[in-house]
This record gives C-alpha cells, sequence and structure tokens, in this order.
C-alpha cells in the first residue's frame, strides 16, 4: 500500500558498487578501487524500493578534497597536508556546484551522470538525499563549476578583517596558518595561508591542532563570535543587510534543488544560526515544494528552535540512539526507552531514529554489540515504535563491522569516509532477510504507518530487558515485544484497562499471527490481566492480532 512513511537508506557513494577487494590500508584510487554513481542501476534502486526505501541519502556527492589528481580535467589539485585520507572527506568540500569526479566513469561528463542517478532514482520510485555542508568548506575551496554570475566563497573578503559581517570567512590578521603538528610530508612546496582562517570546529586561532577539523574553514554567517555572540544567541540587526554568506549558501540550495534533488541532510545545522535556516528554507519549498531539510542537530535544548526555522527531521542521537545503544549493552534499563521518546513527544513527527550512519561505529562491530543479531530487538523498537521517519546505513543490513585498518580513519568500528575502500561483499543472509521484513513492516503495516502507539512499560516495571508497546490502527492491531537479554525468558506482560479505552480495543479471544517468525499463536486478551509472552535471546515478536 502506498504510505508516506519515510526511510531513508544512506550509502557513502563512493563505497556502494566498488567490487575491488584490494582493500590496502591508505590504498589510492588505482590500488582499492571507486564506487560509481552508475553503480546504482535501475535493479539495485528497486531492490532498494521493494526493501521498503522512500528516500536515498547519497553521501558525499559534492566535489571534496582529494589526494587524487584530476588536474587533466581542469580541477585544481588539492594540496596533501590538507587533505584527511587518500579519498578525503566529503564534508570539506571544495566546490558547492561540482561533483566529485570519483564517482564518475567520465569525469568530463561528471554532471551529466549525476543528472541521469536523479532521473533513475525518481524512476525507481525513490527520493534523492544529498549533503548540504553549511558550516564549513575545504581549506583551498575554489569553485570551477559555479554559475557564471555567481560571486566565488571568500571573493570579496576584507582579510583584513577578523570578522566582518559580508565577510565569508573568519580571519586571523597577520598571522600565517601554523597548526600544533607538523603538516609538510616532503610536498615540493609546504601549505601556505596568509592570513590564517578560523578551523571548521569553531578554531577562530591560527593553530588548529591534530583533532580539530585543520582541514576546513569557517563560514561566516554573520555571528561575532570574538564578541561573544554564538549561533544560538545571534539575531540579524535590524535593518541589517543580508550577509553575503547567506546569499551565497541560498543560491547552492535552489541549485541542486533544480536539478531534482529532494531533499537534504544538513551538516551540523546547528553550528549555523537558526535564523539562516528560518531566512533559507522557506524561500527553497517555495519554489520546491516538497523538498524536506534533515537537521544534524545535537542539542535537545534546540530542537524546537530549528524545527521551527524549517527543518522537516533531526536526528534524535544524543536522545533514542544513545539509550538504545546503553540498553542494547545492558548499560540502562529498557524504561529509558520510554524517557527517550517521552523527551521528544510533543515533535515526534519530526525526530529521525537511526541506530547507524557514517559518524557513528557500525552495531557489529568489536566496539558495539560485535554480531549484528544481538542488535535487532533495537532495530524493532527504532522502526516500529513511532509514525517518525527512520534511517538505515548501507552495510547495516548485512551486518559491516567497520574493524578494518584502512587507513587515515584506522581501526575504529566505523566505516571510514576519508579512504579508498570496499565493503565486505554484499551477503544475501539471514539477517539481511530479517532486515527486509522488519522494513516491509514499517513501510506497509497500517498500524505502524498512521497508527497510534501506546507504551506497556508503566504497567510492566518488573521487566527490566524486556521493551513492549501496542500499534492500533482501524483494523490492526499489533503487540510488539523486544528481549534485549542474552538469555531466554518467558515475561508476564500485563495490559492495563486504559490501553482498552485508549486505543478502542475489545477484550476477549485473540488469533495471533508473528509477521517476522509467521508463527501463529492464540491467548486471551484482558483489562488489567497478564498474557503471556516466551522469547529466545535477542529475539523479537511482532504480533498481528485478530479477535476470533
Amino acid at each position: 500500500m502506498a504510505s508516506s512513511r519515510i526511510i531513508i537508506y544512506q550509502v557513502l557513494t563512493r563505497l556502494h558498487g566498488n567490487r575491488c577487494q584490494t582493500r590496502k590500508p591508505f590504498g589510492t584510487l588505482q590500488e582499492n578501487g571507486c564506487g560509481k554513481m552508475n553503480d546504482f542501476t535501475p535493479t539495485v534502486l528497486k531492490q532498494l524500493r521493494e526493501m521498503g526505501i522512500s528516500h536515498v541519502w547519497y553521501t558525499g556527492i559534492l566535489r571534496h578534497a582529494t589526494m587524487t589528481d584530476y588536474s587533466r580535467y581542469g580541477i585544481p589539485q588539492q594540496h596533501p597536508a590538507v587533505v584527511k585520507g587518500k579519498a578525503g572527506s566529503p564534508y570539506a568540500v571544495c566546490d558547492y556546484y561540482d561533483v566529485d569526479p570519483d564517482l564518475a566513469v567520465d569525469v568530463s561528463k561528471r554532471m551529466d551522470e549525476f543528472d541521469r542517478l536523479v532521473n533513475r532514482t525518481h524512476r525507481a520510485g525513490l527520493k534523492m538525499i544529498i549533503d548540504f555542508v553549511p558550516n564549513h568548506v575545504a581549506r583551498q575551496y575554489h569553485s570551477i563549476a559555479k554559475p557564471a554570475n555567481v560571486q566565488d566563497l571568500g571573493e570579496g573578503d576584507d582579510p583584513s578583517k577578523g570578522f566582518d559581517m559580508q565577510n565569508n570567512f573568519y580571519y586571523c590578521p597577520g598571522q600565517s596558518f601554523s597548526p600544533y603538528f607538523d603538516l609538510y610530508h616532503g610536498e615540493k612546496e609546504p601549505y601556505t595561508e596568509m592570513p590564517a582562517r578560523a578551523t571548521g570546529n569553531d578554531c577562530f586561532h591560527n593553530a588548529p591542532g591534530m583533532n580539530d577539523w585543520y582541514e576546513t574553514v569557517k563560514l561566516c554567517y554573520g555571528v561575532d563570535y570574538y564578541a561573544g555572540v554564538t549561533p544560538s544567541t545571534f539575531h540579524l540587526p535590524a535593518g541589517a543587510p543580508i550577509p553575503s554568506t547567506w546569499q551565497k549558501m541560498l543560491h547552492i540550495l535552489l541549485f541542486w534543488a533544480a536539478k531534482g534533488v529532494d531533499g537534504f541532510r544538513c551538516d551540523m545545522a546547528e553550528m549555523v544560526p537558526a535564523e539562516f535556516w528560518a531566512w533559507a528554507t522557506p524561500q527553497v519549498k517555495e519554489k520546491h515544494p516538497g523538498v524536506v531539510f534533515v537537521g544534524e542537530v545535537y542539542n535537545p535544548a534546540e530542537y524546537r528552535h530549528f524545527i521551527a526555522s524549517g527543518f522537516d527531521y533531526l536526528y534524535d542521537k544524543v536522545g533514542m540512539y544513545d539509550t538504545l545503544c546503553d540498553v542494547l549493552r545492558h548499560h540502562r534499563p529498557v524504561q529509558a526507552i520510554t524517557q527517550a521518546w517521552q523527551q521528544c513527544d510533543d515533535i515526534r513527527q519530526h525526530m529521525l531514529y537511526f541506530l547507524e550512519n557514517h559518524d557513528e561505529q557500525r552495531l557489529a562491530s568489536d566496539f558495539v554489540m560485535g554480531d549484528g543479531w544481538k542488535a535487532l530487538p533495537a532495530l524493532v523498537v527504532a522502526a516500529l515504535l513511532q509514525q517518525n521517519p527512520f534511517m538505515l546505513y548501507a552495510g547495516q543490513e548485512w551486518g559491516e563491522r567497520g574493524m578494518d585498518a584502512e587507513g587515515f580513519s584506522g581501526r575504529d568500528g566505523r566505516t571510514t569516509i576519508f579512504d579508498y575502500w570496499a565493503l565486505q561483499p554484499e551477503r544475501e543472509n539471514a539477517l539481511a532477510d530479517y532486515y527486509r521484513r522488519v522494513m516491509h513492516i514499517a513501510k506497509n503495516e497500517p498500524a505502524v504507518v498512521k497508527g497510534e502507539s501506546f507504551d506497556l512499560m508503566y504497567v510492566n516495571q518488573h521487566l527490566s530487558r524486556q521493551y513492549a508497546f501496542l500499534r492500533k490502527a482501524k483494523g490492526q492491531l499489533l503487540l510488539v515485544v523486544a528481549n534485549f537479554d542474552d538469555l531466554p525468558v518467558s515475561v508476564n506482560l500485563n495490559i492495563p484497562s486504559h490501553a482498552f479505552d485508549y486505543l478502542t480495543m475489545a477484550e476477549g479471544d485473540y488469533q495471533s499471527h508473528d509477521l517476522l517468525s509467521d508463527a501463529d499463536c492464540q491467548f486471551s486478551l484482558q483489562r488489567d490481566a497478564a498474557v503471556g509472552i516466551t522469547l529466545q535471546p535477542r529475539q523479537s515478536v511482532v504480533l498481528s492480532l485478530q479477535q476470533r
């Protein structure tokens, strides 16, 4: 059935389709290979659609700083001293109007290949999300693809001023860029920058450290950090001209929206003042209705502010993600899940749940669960608890472990965003089949897509490692129980009288069919009475109940 449930599939574009298994640490593109936009064939996209995906987030589309030399195509070569990894970070963009050449079969026609990817995605019934990185750019940012009437970032700046509302960058006048570590590694010429510009992670001096985002420069949205102003306290003075950066970044958003992009995942959105978003997002949506904005915001105190400023969805990282990971590892009881959703209950439709993305460690890594199967209770809860969007990271569904020492990234349990690499070959295994079942339920079952949710934990305080809730829509009732324990368990699950009233449930005998295992059973539902449920270690049930 058609539905409006949003399920996002994030994929690091350069990894998808790369079948080269050389996997040499610090390997070059020629040694380790690279996936292409053309690898997203109609067949691949159809499979994603059939899995229940509604939006594909193609990570790393914009041209970013890399050590690979594309100068024969007229693309400026980046100095290796200010590039992290051979492939470079997708979040050190060096041309907002260009497509990353690594992703093209024919580099000279990379934008044409992107346009065809947009068309293929739409023909498959999917929508496209790309990154928008508003807070910072690569040290050597220079657009060679911008429209003729567009002024480049930094062009027209007055570098004699540390801050000016119409500058695009922040400067350290009279000081050269001098990091607290050696950037020189035998290149013909060392990297020089005079005057130094502030670094992307709000490092407003000329000497960032190794752990800073030293390969990036901070963009100025009119926030005078030197005077103690922050994005959360910034207000554009009445009558003041719109800052130059605002105008340029709006033009970039409109450029990609005009190409058919359906949404933007906005990197570190909270490092940019909400007033910019409130100014820019309505203009984009007016010209391109349906475009969505997904914000990477980590401060719960700012959630409602950013939603009011035009964001459709926000990462629920410090709430639901952190909670589910702790519950998986038995660092917190399951009641913490209730607390997590209640904290955002008034904005629940705006919260994006996920268990993996490019910033986080893989569930199957040794740093989290060591086995993708052990994380499945969290998947069931995150995907089925509410109507809000859910996001899946490519490789999660077949248990990608992220335990390689790829190069710059190191052996950290994450899939590298800095190195040329390949995931372990996709496996059509039972874990992938389980993910497909859960995604199918999340996308197609009426009780999940548009039904009410009723948390059962307040009358089941005796449970510390089992989480239970009901979902109800007209004609369908689901009982979901997830076992986070490593042991089999038989629980007596209390169903309060209030659940019958709130969900208009009837007492009586019910036929049950588990949508995950296809097992059938029968039991009785009575007000303020218990139902017996038996679960294997880390097992969940999604029981579709029909009154007999």
